[in-house]
């Protein structure tokens, strides 16, 4: 009889990836991106271990929205205060933050509890081809091979 394998903190192994935006639909990147950094691309997955890798996600200003989604998808976000919400198209929110998109859809594809919370915090996000995590060696991660 075989028991059932649960990894402990110091077996976990995680390691750096590069995901490259350019011409990559956002729905199709996000899914990619959330498999990673839950662990669900490991034979040690557990869905209740944070088990996953860090992901660096650049070229974020490139990434593609298909059909008219450019001007009909609306971002909102409440200040707290009654009145206070506030929306914005992703247009508008690609121009000053983007950034947010990939980590907004990103957000929406992990469990909303401190697990969620815990992956979405290996997320790195930057809009030019540049990042500052050289230090990590990470590895390039082709998502057209995933796609097609």
């Amino acid at each position: 009889m075989s028991k059932t394998y649960s990894p402990k903190r110091d077996e976990i192994d995680r390691s750096w990836t590069v995901v490259d935006a350019a011409g990559v639909p956002l729905g199709r990147l996000a899914s990619v991106v959330a498999r990673i950094l839950t662990g669900k691309t490991k034979p040690t997955y557990s869905p209740h271990i944070d088990v996953g890798d860090f992901v660096i996600v650049i070229n974020a200003e490139q990434a593609v929205l298909t059909g008219r989604k450019e001007d009909q998808k609306v971002y909102y976000r409440h200040s707290g205060y009654p009145g206070g919400i506030k929306q914005e198209t992703a247009r508008s929110l690609r121009a000053r933050f983007p950034e947010r998109m990939i980590e907004k859809a990103v957000w929406g594809m992990l469990p909303k509890n401190r697990l969620g919370r815990r992956q979405l915090r290996k997320l790195k996000v930057y809009a030019g081809a540049e990042h500052p995590h050289a230090a990590q060696k990470p590895e390039s991660f082709d998502i057209a091979t995933v796609l097609t």
